[in-house]
């Protein structure tokens, strides 16, 4: 009798046993599959944070690269409308030599009249004083000085560097005119500067 309860009481151990044993089963794959479930939304989030910060990074990127690009383009548009307009000066300064020298080759009565006019002018500012012309002109200075009353108190002075007109200095040295061509070209070359441009690049 007491044999056959310790059988019995064997087996109820052994269910007992199985029992447990399934339970640490069932209860090692319930946290596995909670441990996966885990570590798959822990991959999860990481993934869509590196997703974002790539998208950050990109868009930082494609804005650096928007940014050199445009700062490319200005300096290159800065380089070419420096070189237009050194090409426009030296144009322009190559058209006002032309300028001047044109009315420097002037037949000889058109600068006997322009000085004879000049003097006639110059001598209503100074009455004594020294007239300076260039070599060309300096003769013809010299007759004209020489025949009107109204320039009886000027000098003949050495020949200057100048394309036509005259130079007056009187003679306390207080005063100095210019009547030189390039005055009046400087001063024709200024009022009219935007209408030579116009007309030489557009």
């Amino acid at each position: 009798m007491e044999r056959t309860m310790g059988l019995e009481g064997s087996r109820g151990l052994e269910a007992v046993i199985r029992g447990i044993r399934e339970k640490g089963r069932d209860e090692a794959e319930a946290i596995r599959a909670e441990t996966r479930a885990d570590v798959e939304k822990i991959l999860r989030d990481a993934q869509d944070r590196v997703a974002v910060i790539k998208m950050a990074a990109e868009a930082e990127s494609d804005r650096a690269a928007a940014h050199i690009i445009n700062q490319e383009v200005s300096a290159a548009n800065l380089a070419v409308k420096r070189h237009v307009l050194n090409a426009q000066k030296t144009l322009l300064d190559q058209v006002y030599a032309a300028s001047l020298a044109a009315v420097g080759d002037l037949p000889a009565e058109f600068h006997k009249s322009a000085l004879t006019e000049l003097l006639e002018k110059v001598a209503g500012e100074i009455k004594e004083g020294t007239v300076h012309a260039n070599e060309r002109d300096t003769p013809v200075v010299r007759e004209i000085v020489s025949r009107k009353k109204a320039l009886s108190g000027y000098t003949v002075g050495a020949p200057v560097d100048i394309a036509g007109g005259i130079i007056v200095e009187s003679t306390d040295g207080e005063l100095k005119i210019d009547y030189s061509y390039r005055t009046f070209l400087d001063e024709i070359w200024e009022s009219g500067l935007k209408d030579v441009s116009d007309i030489l690049f557009t």
